[in-house]
C-alpha cells in the first residue's frame, strides 16, 4: 500500500488561516478584532500564489471548482433558508413564545439538557445538523435571553445535539459515505456505532444537568401563544416524518409569515423585509463558506491532503494502530477540509485498504471514520455547523471549544473503543449491495 508523499508546504494557507483566526484572538483577547473572513481571504491569496508552475488562471478556475462543490453550495442554501427561518420566526414571536412555554414546563435545571435531547433525536430523524441547529439555535438563544444561562452552553448543547444526529443517522451523508467507502451495511454501522457513543451521550447529558442546577429565570406562564409556536411544531414533525431539509426550512418561514398575518404580526412588506434580513444576515457565512471551499481545493491539488494521508499510514505496525490512524486520517483530513462529508470521502477509500490489510472489521473502520470526523467537525471554529450557531448567537465560535462536551467525549469514547479492542463482532459476512439511500 504505496501512498504518495504529498506536499506539507501545500498546508501553509490552512496554517495562515488559524494563526490569523485563533492566533490573533489569543493575542488580543478579542476574537473580533480580526474578522474570520479577512484571515480566509488571507489564506486563499497564499494559496493562489503558491505552485508557481501553474497559471494564476487556472489556479483560480479550481479555486472556483472547489468553492462550487455540491457540498459547499448546499450548505449555503441551507444558511440563506436557515437565516429566513429564524428571522421571520423570531419577528412574529415564535421563538418568544416556544421558550415560554418550554421554561413553563420543563425543570430549569433541565433545560440545556432538553435542548441537547431535543436536538440529537432531531437530528437524527432530520439526517442534518446544518438543519437541526438552523431550527433549534433560536430556542437556545431565548432560553438563554431568560435565564442566567450562558448563551454559548446553549449553542453547545444545539451543536452537540446536532452532531448526535449527524454521527448516527442512516439518512446522514456522513453515514452514506462512511458506509459505501467501508463497503458495509447501513444498520450494522448503525449498531456499532451506537454501542460506542452512547456512553459519550450518556455523560454528556449529566454534565449538562450539573452545570446549568441552580439557573434562575423570570418568565410569566400565561405570556405565550400556542398559535405561535406552530412554525417550530411544523419543522420538528416535518423533520422527524424524514423531509427534505429545504421543505422543512421552507414549510417553517411560511407558516411564520401565515400566522403573523393572520395575527397583525407581519405585513407583506414586513414579512418580506424579515426574510430578506435573515438572508443578508449570513452573508459573512456564506463568504466564509465559499472561500474555505475554494482554498480547500488548492491545498488538495498541491497536495495537502496527500500529505496528511502519507504522514498517518507510513509507521502502521499493529491492528490497533490501524484503527487509530484510521481515526488520525479522518480527524486531520477533517481540519484540513472543514467538512465532515468531505473527509469521509477522501480518507475512506485509503481506511477502506488498512482495514483489510490489518483485518478490521469494516463496521468498526466505518463508525470510526464518521465518530472522528463529527468530533472534529463539532469542534472546529470555522466548521459550517459552529460557525452558523455562533452566527445565530451573535457570539465568538470559540467560546464554544469549552462547552463542546460531546463531540469530545465521541472522540473519548472511540479512543476507547481502540484501546480495549470494542465492540468485539463476530468476523463479518461478506458485504451485500449496499441500499443506494441518499440524503437530502
Amino acid at each position: 500500500m504505496q501512498i504518495e508523499k504529498g506536499n506539507a508546504w501545500a498546508l501553509l494557507p490552512l496554517g495562515v488561516f488559524l494563526a490569523l483566526f485563533i492566533g490573533s484572538g489569543v493575542i488580543t483577547g478579542d476574537f473580533y478584532k480580526l474578522p474570520v473572513v479577512v484571515a480566509i481571504i488571507v489564506a486563499a491569496i497564499v494559496a493562489l500564489l503558491m505552485n508557481r508552475k501553474e497559471s494564476l488562471t487556472n489556479k483560480i478556475e479550481r479555486f472556483a471548482k472547489g468553492a462550487g462543490h455540491i457540498d459547499i453550495m448546499l450548505m449555503v442554501f441551507i444558511f440563506i433558508l436557515a437565516g429566513a427561518f429564524s428571522q421571520s420566526s423570531k419577528e412574529m414571536g415564535a421563538v418568544e413564545a416556544t421558550v415560554n412555554l418550554a421554561m413553563s414546563v420543563i425543570p430549569q435545571n433541565l433545560l440545556i439538557v432538553g435542548l441537547f435531547m431535543i436536538g440529537a433525536f432531531i437530528s437524527l430523524a432530520m439526517g442534518t445538523s446544518m438543519g437541526t441547529i438552523a431550527a433549534l439555535a433560536p430556542i437556545g438563544i431565548g432560553i438563554s435571553s431568560q435565564t442566567d444561562i450562558s448563551v454559548t452552553l446553549s449553542m453547545a448543547a444545539v451543536v452537540g445535539g446536532a452532531m448526535f444526529g449527524d454521527n448516527l443517522s442512516i439518512i446522514s451523508d456522513t453515514t452514506i459515505a462512511a458506509v459505501r467507502t467501508q463497503q458495509t451495511e447501513m444498520i450494522d454501522k448503525f449498531k456499532t456505532n451506537f454501542f460506542i457513543v452512547l456512553p459519550a451521550a450518556i455523560l454528556t447529558a449529566i454534565i449538562f444537568i450539573f452545570i446549568s442546577t441552580g439557573s434562575t429565570a423570570s418568565v410569566d406562564r400565561d405570556s405565550f401563544s400556542v398559535v405561535k409556536i406552530i412554525p417550530y411544531v411544523a419543522v420538528l414533525v416535518t423533520a422527524l416524518a424524514g423531509m427534505n431539509v429545504f421543505v422543512v426550512l421552507l414549510t417553517g418561514t411560511l407558516l411564520a409569515g401565515v400566522i403573523g398575518f393572520a395575527d397583525g404580526s407581519f405585513t407583506l412588506t414586513t414579512f418580506l423585509k424579515a426574510i430578506t434580513d435573515g438572508m443578508y444576515g449570513m452573508t459573512e457565512l456564506v463568504f466564509l463558506t465559499l472561500f474555505i471551499g475554494g482554498t480547500v481545493e488548492l491545498i488538495r491539488y498541491n497536495g495537502g491532503i496527500q500529505f496528511i494521508l502519507h504522514f498517518l499510514t507510513k509507521n502502521i505496525s499493529s491492528k490497533k494502530g490501524a484503527e487509530f490512524s484510521i481515526a488520525g486520517l479522518v480527524s486531520l483530513t477533517n481540519f484540513a477540509t472543514a467538512n465532515n462529508t468531505i473527509s469521509i470521502i477522501t480518507a475512506g477509500p485509503l481506511a477502506n485498504q488498512i482495514a483489510e490489510k490489518y483485518e478490521i472489521d469494516k463496521r468498526k473502520s466505518a463508525s470510526l471514520l464518521d465518530i472522528f470526523s463529527c468530533s472534529v467537525q463539532g469542534m472546529i471554529p470555522y466548521g459550517a455547523q459552529v460557525l452558523t450557531a455562533a452566527k445565530l448567537a451573535g457570539i465568538s465560535p470559540i467560546s464554544l471549544l469549552p462547552y463542546s462536551f460531546y463531540p469530545i467525549l465521541i472522540a473519548v469514547c472511540g479512543a476507547i473503543a481502540v484501546v480495549i479492542g470494542f465492540p468485539n463482532w463476530a468476523k463479518e459476512k461478506a458485504p451485500k449491495k449496499v441500499s443506494s439511500i441518499t440524503n437530502q
